[in-house]
């Protein structure tokens, strides 16, 4: 069986090193290399092509959330680290992130276990980090809630015939946010939400954006017969 091979970026040596011994007891895991920061993770990650990435979030130099989206087009990232706060849950979610770990939250199986899923694509989330998100999620996406709950986006979701998935969507592209930061609001793929930007445009009768906005907050309307 072939070993998973792990990248393990952390600015402590006592941390990489304990680590490295947990993942030993897996029996079919491999630390191929280790990193002090996030250009080193870079250069490294190029050099062995690891499965999975271990990555702290505050090392000097280049740090973790500033190497992650370079990072997650080489391999698979799950977030290891002290940090607990919030928006960088958050962050790191809308970057790429696979998982987020917060360190003295886990046993060595449940790391064993992590590694494993991320690498399948399959997000794993402490506690700490669970509800750091839930809250940051809860937060950011009271305007959007406010708006929905309107007389007017509710006439619209009727008059354009948006199921309650694509009105969520809907709301969030008009809020400004991109496809992956949607896929990461959401829980589901880029690819998924392509799809339902595409059913939404031939709803609204739209070629872009800017159109299916304007539409949608009720500054423009396509050709439809009846009051509205």
């Amino acid at each position: 069986m072939t070993a998973l091979r792990v990248l393990i970026a952390d600015d402590n040596p006592v941390v990489r090193a304990g680590l490295t011994s947990l993942l030993a007891t897996a029996g079919d895991m491999e630390v191929v290399a280790q990193a002090a920061d996030g250009r080193e993770a870079l250069s490294l990650t190029r050099r062995h092509a690891p499965d999975v990435i271990l990555l702290d979030v505050r090392m000097p130099g280049v740090d973790g959330i500033s190497a992650l989206p370079h990072l997650v087009q080489l391999a698979p990232v799950l977030m290891l680290t002290y940090s607990q706060e919030s928006e960088v849950v958050r962050e790191a979610l809308l970057l790429g992130a696979g998982g987020y770990l917060v360190h003295g939250e886990f046993t060595p199986e449940d790391l064993v276990r992590a590694v494993r899923d991320v690498r399948e694509g399959r997000a794993h989330f402490t506690p700490t980090a669970a509800s750091a998100l839930l809250a940051e999620l809860r937060t950011s996406s009271q305007p959007q809630r406010t708006v929905a709950r309107s007389p007017e986006r509710l006439h619209n979701s009727v008059l354009f015939g948006l199921s309650s998935r694509e009105v969520e969507i809907m709301d969030l592209i008009a809020s400004g946010m991109s496809n992956q930061q949607i896929a990461a609001t959401c829980f589901i793929s880029e690819k998924t939400v392509k799809n339902h930007i595409n059913r939404i445009f031939a709803k609204l009768q739209s070629t872009s954006r800017s159109e299916a906005i304007a539409r949608w907050l009720g500054t423009a309307r396509p050709g439809v017969s009846g009051h509205g």
